[in-house]
């Protein structure tokens, strides 16, 4: 019997690929409020996250991608959108959903 090796990237790989993805937004869209590239508004240890419909912006600690409720939204946002757009990382769930599970993670 063979063993199968999924095509997936383990947990920390796809955890650094989204942090890469959050940092060189900022460069892309030309913030340069330090050497990171990042904008100002998003306090270090936070990252920028769309949601819903209307693409509501929400800065999220780094440490909620240790979650695995945050985690299997950031596996239906790869699914949905990819990481390699322009639009920043955007979450494919409604509003009020997003704002009930953050509510629970902190």
């Amino acid at each position: 019997m063979a063993i199968r090796r999924s095509n997936k990237l383990p947990q920390t790989a796809v955890i650094k690929q989204i942090l890469k993805r959050c940092s060189s937004l900022g460069r892309k869209q030309g913030y340069d409020s330090d050497e990171q590239g990042l904008p100002e508004d998003v306090p270090k240890g936070h990252f920028a996250v769309y949601v819903g419909e209307k693409r509501s912006r929400f800065i999220v600690p780094i440490s909620y991608l240790t979650h695995p409720e945050f985690q299997s939204l950031l596996r239906r946002a790869e699914e949905e959108f990819g990481f390699d757009h322009d639009m920043g990382l955007t979450i494919p769930c409604e509003e009020v959903v997003f704002r009930s599970l953050t509510s629970m993670l902190r």
